[in-house]
């Protein structure tokens, strides 16, 4: 089996003048869980090569186990330092896809047309797609087969608005990820703040926030093994 890994390439916290990036234990938990399934894992982000890290996902009071097995793992750090360019990137080479969070994916892979070609050829030929914390607001612009919105009608869940107001950001972002996926027809849950929390609809496994890593990834796992 092989899984996409899809990082973001933005590293400008909006206007703030702080760094963003990808979130270490959305990509951390996913990684190990895989890999340690005998998963191939391929990273790919938006230009390519050294995706940024959002410096607060460093910060020890956010290490989890496979934050800290992933510091010290070098073959890890190679694989990260050098992804493949999403542009270049086949859906048919794939069988699953995952999208770790951090605020980096609102402002690129959100807007990125190849993502959006991307989750939707994985749907569409029956693959499944795994988003956790912010990444669901990669789903902003994807379509259905009818040309509806992806998430119409589906359920799932995401960063919320009251987890992006008490990181102070929600001024901040370019939309709220929970307001733009009920805007866009889906039916939003969640759990209490900062709770994993995972939703699966079909293809569809979403997460809510960093503590959800692991549980979407195991999700993700369980699907490709069983279906």
């Amino acid at each position: 089996m092989k899984v996409l890994i899809v990082l973001t390439s933005h590293d400008q916290l909006g206007d703030t003048g702080e760094k963003t990036g990808f979130w270490l234990e959305e990509l951390a938990a996913p990684y190990y869980v895989l890999k340690d399934a005998g998963v191939e894992v391929t990273l790919a982000s938006v230009n390519g090569g050294q995706p940024p890290l959002d410096p607060k996902s460093n910060d020890p009071s956010f290490q989890t186990h496979a934050t800290r097995r992933f510091d010290g793992d070098a073959e890890a750090k190679a694989a990260l330092a050098a992804t493949i360019k999403l542009s270049e990137v086949s859906a048919d080479g794939y069988d699953a896809v995952f999208y770790p969070g951090g605020h980096g994916p609102m402002w690129d892979l959100a807007e990125d047309s190849h993502s959006k070609d991307l989750i939707e050829r994985m749907i569409a030929t029956g693959k499944p797609v795994a988003l956790v914390c912010h990444a669901p607001g990669v789903l902003r612009h994807v379509k259905a087969k009818d040309g509806s919105p992806l998430v119409k009608g589906k359920n799932v869940t995401g960063f919320t608005n009251s987890e992006e107001q008490a990181v102070g950001l929600a001024e901040v972002v370019p939309f709220l990820v929970e307001d733009m996926l009920k805007a866009s027809g889906a039916n939003f849950s969640k759990a209490a703040d900062w709770q994993p929390y995972v939703v699966t609809d079909g293809l569809l496994i979403t997460g809510q926030n960093p503590a959800s890593s692991d549980p979407v990834a195991n999700a993700l796992l369980t699907h490709l093994k069983h279906g």
